[in-house]
């Protein structure tokens, strides 16, 4: 094997293994986004029945409170 051929093998197979590093490092960073956006719509989704729910309470409390109490309840 001659001196060029020895370069132009070794310089494919760095190429290959850069290319599987940048694909591994551009895959790790996707995972983890994909990963942040579900944990952040499933925390967007309990904290809207968090506020329903308080709201629910409130509105309840609020009826509670008009409704009279029963003659002799004193």
């Amino acid at each position: 094997m001659n001196s060029s051929a020895s370069s132009t093998t070794l310089q494919t197979e760095w190429t290959k293994d850069a290319s599987q590093r940048i694909i591994t490092e551009s895959t790790t960073p996707k995972r983890r986004v994909r990963q942040l956006t579900t944990d952040n719509r499933t925390l967007e989704e309990r904290l809207t029945a968090i506020r329903n729910v308080r709201f629910e309470d409130r509105h309840a409390a609020d009826l509670e409170a008009r409704v009279p109490a029963p003659a002799g309840a004193n």
